[in-house]
């Protein structure tokens, strides 16, 4: 375990997992990292994956791996070995439990404190469930590894007023969502952002602008009372808590400039609600977040694009947005 007066006098120690070695991960992860000491002249990055395939990768991609690897301790590998050879756009169900043997190897040292934060490249969960290993994503495998019983996905675009995403509810079936919808999780939700906006992003007072569920935000409990009997009373007793947390708005209305130029958050009810109009606007700059966690943790936007592996027209924007922004948070988390 690192103490805390060793923490505030080492350079910040980011682990990157490369994710499904098919994929495009380790090929951006090595893009990213080429311009590492201009881009995080603070930070440290440990890559956690093959080292063969990251060579390989960087190579087909016209990075000198090498040459960024002499540069001492800016950046370093931590040789995990793939389960089977890969190919890039070939998956094989003998790589998955590679795959969650990086992401144990970043959690576990960023629980001990060797890392100050972790950036994921993207997975491929079939490939897992293929392995044998029942997995529904990033978010909920990071959630039951620390032990924490309710963690909040958010997407985020980049720039000066960056537009985040947050979700009530992660990957479920449509059908369901609206049994997972209480006033209890919404409280705690709407709890987890406000706190993590606040000490991880730096913002004093967050605004946060919720949706409805149903169309209309249910028309006065015409096409839906889910806004009526959970979504208001969880508003109004974190509203009694000091969180400025407002609406519920129509979803097909709130995602206008005149709304959210003075919001800091929207929470949106379920996945593919607020993420496409997200991703629409930020997709190959945006990143994801998972809130609540006693680690920081960010991501990219995309999956592996298996079509693009090994190609180079890959953009590697978004990670470089991810890493930014554990950098930024880990920061922030340092100052206090």
């Amino acid at each position: 375990m690192t103490s805390a007066a060793e923490s505030a006098h080492r350079p910040l120690q980011i682990a990157i997992t490369t994710g499904e070695p098919a994929g495009v991960g380790p090929e951006l992860t090595a893009q990213a990292l080429a311009g590492a000491a201009a881009h995080w002249p603070t930070a440290q990055f440990t890559v956690l994956g093959d080292a063969q395939l990251l060579a390989e990768r960087a190579r087909a991609v016209g990075v000198d791996w090498a040459a960024l690897l002499a540069q001492g301790p800016r950046v370093r590998v931590e040789h995990r070995a793939l389960g089977a050879p890969s190919q890039a756009g070939k998956l094989d169900a003998a790589n998955g439990r590679y795959v969650l043997d990086l992401l144990d190897a970043a959690i576990d040292g960023a629980v001990a404190g060797t890392y100050d934060a972790i950036v994921t490249a993207p997975l491929q969960k079939s490939t897992i469930n293929d392995a044998g290993v029942p997995f529904t994503g990033h978010t909920e495998y990071l959630a039951e590894r620390t032990h924490t019983p309710r963690v909040v996905m958010m997407l985020a675009g980049t720039g000066k007023r960056p537009l985040r995403v947050a979700l009530a509810t992660t990957h479920l079936p449509l059908k369901d969502v609206s049994a997972a919808l209480t006033i209890e999780s919404l409280v705690e939700t709407l709890r987890i952002v406000d706190h993590d906006l606040r000490h991880h992003f730096g913002l004093p007072a967050p605004r946060i602008l919720v949706t409805g569920l149903n169309p209309h935000a249910g028309e006065n409990g015409y096409l839906g009372r889910e806004e009526i009997d959970v979504i208001t009373p969880a508003l109004q007793q974190v509203n009694g808590e000091g969180i400025d947390a407002r609406g519920p708005y129509p979803a097909d209305t709130l995602f206008q400039p005149r709304y959210l130029e003075e919001a800091d958050c929207v929470l949106a009810m379920f996945h593919d609600q607020g993420l496409p109009v997200l991703k629409f606007a930020t997709f190959g700059e945006g990143i994801n977040v998972t809130l609540g966690l006693p680690i920081i943790r960010t991501s990219v936007d995309h999956g592996t694009a298996l079509d693009l592996a090994g190609t180079g027209r890959a953009d590697a924007g978004s990670l470089m947005a991810a890493i930014e922004t554990a950098v930024s948070m880990a920061q922030q988390r340092r100052a206090g």
